[in-house]
């Protein structure tokens, strides 16, 4: 039976981060803070001997996971591997644009500004789903779309040829930790803010479930 025990990072902050831009699948590069708080959290990791490490192929993601190993002193692996299937949700036309402004598009027709009021009074799923609405080229993902795509990167994750309770380093982004948290966190967790960059959580991933042990540590 697969049981993994799962490092998620958030990976650090980017020029869009510091510009309050919907990233989802564009790249911006990490700023000077977004590269040193990669490195301290490779510093609170250093002694943890991971078996593999897995991003999205974004560079974001790749470039913090590549900062974190490299402060590893317990033989880890010294690459990433990269899945496209961890990618962020795609925002489709609203990708670099002002995030309040794209969220209030979204839940406007619905009588709500911001993401914290459409998460509070719906879910993430939601706010998935009415940013899609919104979007005039209908390209951005919604749930459904979503959640199909990351659960095949759980999947490959799962199928990775790994000892038993293996350590592994997930560097991934602000919405799909939050998304993560909604779904598995079975409740325990503020989801109305997006976690830190470079923060750290902690799961456990088994064939047929996902725990969260802690969150934006």
């Amino acid at each position: 039976m697969t049981k993994l025990n799962i490092y998620l990072v958030r990976h650090g902050q980017t020029f869009y981060n510091r510009y309050n831009k919907l990233q989802g699948w564009s790249n911006s590069p990490l700023t000077t803070t977004g590269q040193e708080q990669a490195v301290r959290v490779g510093q609170r990791l250093k002694e943890i001997h991971f078996d593999a490490a897995f991003t999205s192929d974004l560079s974001r993601a790749v470039e913090t996971a590549k900062l974190i190993l490299g402060q590893n002193d317990a033989d880890s692996v010294t690459q990433p591997q990269t899945l496209p299937e961890l990618r962020e949700e795609f925002y489709g036309s609203y990708e670099g644009e002002n995030m309040s402004w794209a969220w209030e598009m979204a839940g406007l027709p619905h009588g709500l500004k911001t993401f914290k009021e459409i998460v509070t009074a719906h879910s993430i799923d939601t706010a998935k789903d009415w940013l899609k609405d919104a979007d005039p080229f209908r390209d951005a993902e919604d749930h459904q779309e979503y959640w199909a795509r990351l659960e095949q990167g759980l999947a490959k994750i799962r199928q990775a040829d790994l000892p038993a309770e293996a350590n592994v380093l997930w560097v991934s982004h602000g919405n799909t930790c939050l998304s993560l948290v909604e779904r598995f966190g079975a409740g325990k967790y503020d989801i109305t803010e997006r976690p830190k960059n470079g923060s750290l959580s902690r799961l456990i991933l088994t064939d047929d479930d996902l725990k969260f042990v802690s969150y934006n540590e």
